[in-house]
């Protein structure tokens, strides 16, 4: 080796630290099968490459196939797409594809150095369909398979005509350039092989998080797709909020992670209903239990119209009176009070207006006034203490021991969620999920948070959980909102300080909302209104 080589091989040789390192920070995937390819070239002073990975189904995939001289660039994140069919490991009749030189290096588990093709004895069509002018010369090439730290071939690094960095004319790769390719492609390797086990992680880690958010959607068919909508709206808003370019979030800004962060959190926002009772859920009724208890009282109604007939038969008898025009007179009056009485137990137990005190006041009377003959054969009011508390809820259809059960499912997000141990880039994750319930005057639950001890991304999670429970049109105790109604509601939100203001602009000037309408909304419910009349809105300026 003169001392020309030996210069080379010290630049190289630093090179190739150089490129370990950029190599085990590089985080995208095909910017680093095409840096792996470049950098190999750029050290061999190679005219081109080809980096092919192993495929689970036993074939070789072309990844980037770059030739500098015919200014072919294909793969990689700006070349063409790749249309070359794979090579095959194995032929037809399952003898080794001994015929590609590539194949053979992962065969043979060897390193391939040829001096000269046109001396060689292997298939190189594939490569003279990008020379359909037939002016290139293929001449040496060198074909390295790439190990990972398991000692697993994951693919081929195969370079093209080493040229003379002062001539630029085409020779072959010295020895040591083999060794200094074969030193990177092993590093190379051992990168992509982490990349892809982080990969595989993330996205077995989505999959899992997806599988949570539905079951908890599954759990109850009323609120199916709450937990996938509502990231899909916080990403919505917080894009906007982070391109706006004027007002006091012109400063925010939103990366990539920062995106995956909040999409994570979205997704787990109501894990914890996971622990909620599911007629609690879908509870559509006042009395609804596993079942709607309205139906025992219906039976109760029917027994109380029974025993009337049958006191007053017995009346008839004991005055030994046969006057049954009289007799069926007071039973249908009797009867048609019963009925009136049920009638109004029916209207209670939608729960869909607010109950007056003088209503309630009824159901406790119909109580104390019918009593029915229970299975046992005791005396017993013809409503059950629970049930008159059901029924004189004033508004909704949970009573207050309900509500609190459910409003305790974000206590239980944060608890579960604060248990996981998480990466750095999703250390946020227990925060933004867990404020989805608060209010920026302090009046929300379960911490009370203000405003100023609300990130922005946890206020974005706020809006976008209340936004999408207004317009949800899959819920059993309302029918779907107008879009005009429920951006009126959100104004008022705004004006009681439950939500931020800033954002909430932020929604109604870059139209977020009629985005996210247009996606999930039914047509019936986007109607045209002037946002001018929105409560509290301020047009961005």
């Amino acid at each position: 080796m003169d001392t020309r080589d030996i210069f080379d091989l010290v630049v190289q040789l630093k090179a190739l630290n150089q490129i370990g390192i950029a190599l085990s920070t590089e985080k995208n995937s095909t910017r680093l099968l095409e840096r792996i390819l470049e950098e190999a070239m750029r050290i061999t002073s190679a005219d081109g490459g080809i980096l092919y990975t192993r495929t689970e189904n036993k074939n070789l995939k072309f990844e980037i196939i770059i030739i500098e001289t015919l200014g072919l660039y294909r793969g990689g994140t700006n070349g063409e797409v790749i249309t070359c069919t794979p090579l095959p490991l194995y032929l037809a009749d399952g003898t080794p594809n001994l015929h590609s030189v590539a194949v053979r290096a992962v065969l043979t588990e060897t390193t391939i150095n040829i001096t000269d093709v046109d001396k060689a004895e292997f298939d190189f069509s594939e490569l003279y369909q990008f020379n359909r002018s037939g002016n290139y010369g293929f001449k040496s090439f060198l074909t390295v398979p790439m190990r990972d730290h398991e000692d697993q071939i994951i693919g081929v690094l195969e370079l093209i005509n080493a040229l003379d960095a002062d001539t630029g004319e085409t020779g072959i790769f010295r020895s040591f350039e083999q060794e200094l390719v074969e030193s990177l492609a092993s590093q190379a390797a051992i990168a992509l092989t982490n990349q892809r086990l982080l990969e595989e992680q993330r996205r077995l880690f989505e999959a899992f998080i997806e599988l949570i958010a539905r079951a908890i959607d599954d759990k109850s068919p009323y609120t199916a797709g709450h937990c996938q909508r509502v990231p899909v709206l916080a990403l919505m808003l917080a894009d906007a909020a982070s391109q706006t370019i004027v007002g006091p979030l012109q400063s925010f800004v939103m990366t990539e992670e920062d995106r995956y962060e909040l999409m994570i959190a979205g997704l787990l926002h109501d894990c914890g209903k996971i622990t909620t009772p599911e007629y609690m859920i879908d509870k559509s009724k006042k009395l609804e239990t596993i079942f709607d208890r309205i139906h025992l009282i219906n039976t109760r109604f029917e027994v109380l119209k029974r025993d009337a007939e049958i006191r007053l038969l017995r009346e008839q008898l004991a005055l030994q009176s046969i006057d049954l025009t009289q007799l069926e007179q007071q039973l249908q009056q009797e009867t048609a009070q019963i009925d009136q009485h049920l009638n109004f137990l029916h209207q209670c137990n939608q729960g869909s207006e607010y109950m007056s005190e003088l209503e309630k006041q009824r159901v406790k009377q119909i109580s104390a006034t019918y009593t029915w003959q229970s299975p046992e054969g005791q005396r017993e009011p013809c409503l059950s203490a629970n049930e008159i508390d059901n029924l004189c809820i004033t508004k909704g259809t949970l009573t207050n021991e309900e509500r609190n059960t459910i409003n305790y499912h974000i206590t239980s997000t944060i608890n579960m969620l604060e248990a996981l141990p998480y990466p750095k880039h999703l250390c946020h994750v227990p925060e933004y999920a867990g404020a989805h319930h608060e209010h920026i005057n302090g009046t929300g639950y379960p911490k009370g948070l203000t405003r100023e001890q609300m990130s922005i991304p946890a206020r974005i999670m706020a809006i976008a959980d209340i936004f999408e429970a207004l317009t949800a049109n899959d819920r059993p105790y309302k029918k779907p909102m107008p879009l005009s109604q429920a951006l009126i509601i959100l104004g008022k939100m705004k004006q009681e300080q439950h939500i931020d203001p800033d954002l909430f602009d932020i929604f109604i000037h870059e139209k977020v909302y009629l985005r996210y309408a247009k996606k999930y909304l039914s047509p019936e419910q986007i109607d045209f209104f002037d946002i001018t009349k929105i409560p509290s809105y301020q047009p961005l300026s």
